[in-house]
């Protein structure tokens, strides 16, 4: 055999071996995404998935729930990336606000996702935490998306509208509501104390020692140590105080601030005087070139935060758009006895599990809005006289994911017309609330309706069908003569509850899973479903 037909031979040989190396290296690389594409079809964005997790190979659904949470914090650090180049670039007013909002809330949903993956493999967590958690990492982001909307901005935050973040959270959540769907016991059906709970914060709302064991005293009298608020924030977050109640009592007095209480401040609680005599109060706006999420006089984000006899107020008025009383992302958070009091937008309850009880809500345009998972118990929510033309929203919900466990409960409270809508009654339209995302979410229960809300009782979001079929609208025991049921809106996702069971998903132990961290403070709240007569207590 010559050398020319001995190189010919070698090389078909080799030629032969390369195809055989690819063919089976093709076979093997298809077994092995054969895998993961079967898990990744089970979730709502399944090509995402597959390209995150081409090179994993779970064995159980938990290594998959994982795998998943690792690939979108992962992500969520890649978008950190370009909010960080958005804040670099500056520009207008406008667009620094936008970025600012951005930054912040990409950052807090890394947080999330992070404390989501380190709870549930150390199994420190329940299912019902994580699913809480992973919620807010969405919220945060479709809070970062409306804001750029609100100032005509929408192109500017592209980048991390497109980085696929928002999409494999959704499909966190969906992988975590098997686990949740199978637990035999959720997170609010656990006996004890969460561990931010000390024995002294028992009965904390309950008892007037609690003004003598305040760690800081803010005053506006002349020689106060602590004359402004955030004076007392600023101490608190320098001082080595571990993870304890730091309770900063606020005299009477109406503060003109602006206050952000971060991820950091974990355990603050607030205590007035009353809500009449301490007053917290801002005029930020959309109208004054802020978004509505950075307009707010009071933001709060640091868990387990607590606030008794404040009013939080803005008062920037009807005519400037969305201005924001009181911005809370607080989980497991307590509001008691407070006042919060603005036009459009007043009470953003932007994510994690909150509860209110006797306190008073002021508004006129979706007035109660975001996508916490909320229970208002023995509540005034009160509609104000909005602009000419406009009509009254008392909820604007916000959940944008069907696994998302967030939605507002009303219970036990009474929806009325604030004094000066009282003449004008007959002349403006007042509704329960809007759809504000695709899966809105609401329920009004054993709650007095008076007679200034619509017939129809709840409202289109502008000339739209939006939502209606993706919606979950309720009404159960309701009583008075806004309360009729007959003429109500004929939406499939609008339900008049007649099931007890069905009811008792809005409860305190339900949606907020309240059986495990309310009753440490001893703040007075309802379980089951009976009618009860409305406590009096307003006289703060």
């Amino acid at each position: 055999m010559g050398p020319i037909k001995i190189f010919v031979s070698l090389l078909t040989l080799l030629i032969v071996l390369v195809c055989l190396f690819f063919v089976s290296m093709h076979t093997l690389n298809s077994s092995n995404n054969g895998a993961i594409d079967r898990w990744c079809e089970t979730t709502p964005h399944p090509d995402l998935c597959k390209r995150l997790l081409v090179h994993d190979k779970p064995r159980y659904r938990a290594d998959f729930r994982i795998m998943a949470l690792e690939a979108a914090l992962k992500l969520a650090h890649h978008t950190q990336g370009f909010a960080i180049e958005l804040d670099k670039l500056g520009g207008t007013k406008r667009k620094k606000a936008v970025s600012a909002d951005c930054c912040k809330l990409v950052n807090n949903t890394i947080l999330q996702l992070n404390q989501t993956l380190m709870g549930l493999k150390s199994r420190e967590i329940s299912d019902f935490d994580a699913q809480t958690w992973l919620s807010t990492s969405m919220t945060n982001l479709q809070i970062c998306f409306s804001g750029s909307g609100e100032l005509n901005l929408t192109s500017f935050v592209s980048p991390i509208r497109l980085s696929g973040l928002t999409e494999m959270i959704s499909n966190s959540l969906a992988i975590n509501q098997v686990f949740l769907n199978q637990s035999e016991t959720n997170s609010d059906e656990k006996e004890g104390f969460p561990t931010w709970v000390t024995q002294k914060d028992r009965r904390l709302l309950q008892t007037e020692s609690i003004f003598k064991r305040a760690n800081v005293i803010v005053s506006q009298a002349k020689g106060s140590k602590f004359r402004t608020i955030k004076s007392a924030l600023d101490y608190a977050s320098r001082i080595n105080r571990g993870n304890g109640r730091f309770i900063i009592y606020i005299r009477r007095g109406v503060y003109r601030e602006n206050l952000e209480i971060g991820n950091d401040l974990k355990n603050i609680m607030f205590l007035g005087d009353g809500l009449r005599y301490t007053i917290i109060t801002g005029d930020r706006s959309v109208g004054g070139g802020f978004t509505t999420y950075s307009s707010a006089t009071v933001g709060v984000d640091g868990t387990g935060f607590i606030a008794r006899g404040i009013t939080f107020r803005n008062t920037a008025g009807p005519a400037k758009a969305q201005a924001v009383a009181l911005r809370s992302a607080s989980d497991l958070s307590v509001y008691y006895a407070c006042s919060f009091e603005g036009y459009q937008d007043t009470l953003f309850v932007l994510a994690q599990r909150q509860f209110y009880k006797l306190c008073y809500v002021y508004g006129t345009v979706d007035f109660i809005f975001g996508n916490a998972a909320v229970v208002f118990q023995n509540c005034m929510i009160l509609a104000r006289k909005p602009l000419s033309g406009q009509a009254n929203m008392i909820t604007a919900q916000g959940r944008g994911d069907p696994f998302q466990n967030t939605g507002i409960s009303i219970h036990n409270s009474r929806v009325m017309a604030a004094p000066d809508l009282k003449p004008f009654v007959g002349t403006v339209q007042t509704f329960l609330g809007r759809p504000w995302q695709e899966y809105s979410r609401t329920v009004f229960m054993k709650t007095f309706i008076d007679t200034h809300v619509n017939p129809k009782g709840w409202s289109p979001w502008g000339n739209t069908n939006f939502a209606f079929k993706t919606l979950y609208y309720g009404e159960y025991g309701c009583f008075g003569p806004g309360a009729v049921t007959k003429n109500r809106v004929k939406w499939p996702g609008y339900h008049i509850i007649t099931s007890i069971s069905e009811a008792s998903q809005f409860t305190v132990d339900r949606l907020i899973s309240g059986r495990a961290w309310l009753r440490a403070t001893e703040v007075p709240f309802i379980t089951e479903m009976y009618t009860s007569s409305f406590i009096s207590i307003f006289k703060f």
